[in-house]
């Protein structure tokens, strides 16, 4: 039996005021094994939601504070000789937990960015010329400050593509805002949140969204779209098979979540702009773009 999610929203929806559809999509991308990547101004609450889902889902986290001096070792861990046993002994990073939270991870260089790499596709680092597996599940939950702002590096796209989904959470409405000064929120207790599920729950769900039926109509629908992304002839990047995979997945969590154990178009509609546009464009621009996309493909009913 899957685990009812309805608890698992609503306790994030009173950390990060007013935005329950970015907070479902950020669910449905863990639900789907992927990783997810938050982008926004400084101040909107991207690391207060990393770290309510992290605790809210039971998982065990570290949070890392990405700069500029940060080497990859900070990450991966390293290898240093005791003299007590007179032997090498491998002192795992942060990357040995369950979630990490990469914050502000576009303030460190290409190469400590390049470490998440391996990590993020094959769950797994190697070291010294060993490799060591991670934690399952293994999520990494990344914030990016907007790439205008100095101290920044730009994301390269290989390290985009490791990303499911990438969201950006906005200014919250006045009446949000107010609750927030006024203190009727959870998000200055985010530590003392309760787990609700286990790591176990969650696997359970994971595997029932591998379950979600998804038909030939709707399975066609998803590949048009990829397909119109490739000749569209308005300078977006082309989305990859990578990218159909992770649509496909994402899609069938959305689905669970609902209540389904079928996918419809949509589905894919609602996840769409989420999972493809930091793959069609670098900036805000992938976001118009998808949902060009969507309005030029129509589903199949």
């Amino acid at each position: 039996m899957v685990h009812n999610l309805e608890p698992v929203l609503g306790q994030l929806q009173q950390v990060v005021l007013d935005k329950p559809t970015e907070i479902r999509l950020a669910l449905a991308c863990l639900v789907a094994r992927g990783h997810l990547l938050i982008e926004d101004l400084p101040g909107m609450g991207k690391t207060t939601l990393s770290q309510a889902l992290a605790t809210t889902l039971g998982l065990s986290h570290r949070r890392v504070q990405f700069t500029a001096d940060m080497l990859p070792a900070d990450l991966t861990g390293f290898t240093i000789f005791s003299p007590e046993s007179q032997e090498f002994r491998f002192h795992p990073g942060p990357l040995f937990s369950q979630v990490v939270l990469a914050d502000e991870v576009n303030r460190a260089s290409p190469k400590t960015q390049s470490a998440l790499l391996e990590a993020m596709a094959e769950r797994q680092i190697s070291c010294d010329g060993v490799t060591r597996t991670l934690p399952d599940p293994f999520f990494v939950i990344a914030t990016q400050n907007p790439q205008e702002q100095s101290g920044t590096f730009p994301l390269p796209e290989s390290q985009l593509d490791r990303f499911m989904m990438r969201l950006s959470l906005g200014f919250p409405s006045v009446d949000s805002e107010k609750l927030l000064l006024r203190g009727d929120h959870l998000a200055d207790r985010v530590r003392e949140l309760p787990a609700l599920i286990t790591a176990d729950e969650l696997s359970q769900m994971q595997r029932a969204a591998d379950r979600v039926t998804v038909t030939e109509p709707v399975l066609d629908y998803l590949l048009e779209l990829v397909s119109h992304s490739r000749s569209n002839g308005d300078g977006l990047l082309p989305l990859s098979p990578r990218c159909s995979r992770a649509l496909l997945a994402a899609a069938r969590a959305w689905a669970l979540m609902e209540g389904r154990h079928f996918a419809v178009p949509d589905d894919v509609q609602a996840v769409f702009a989420a999972v493809s546009g930091h793959r069609l464009a670098a900036g805000a621009r992938g976001v118009s773009g998808a949902q060009r996309l969507l309005d030029r493909v129509n589903p199949i009913r």
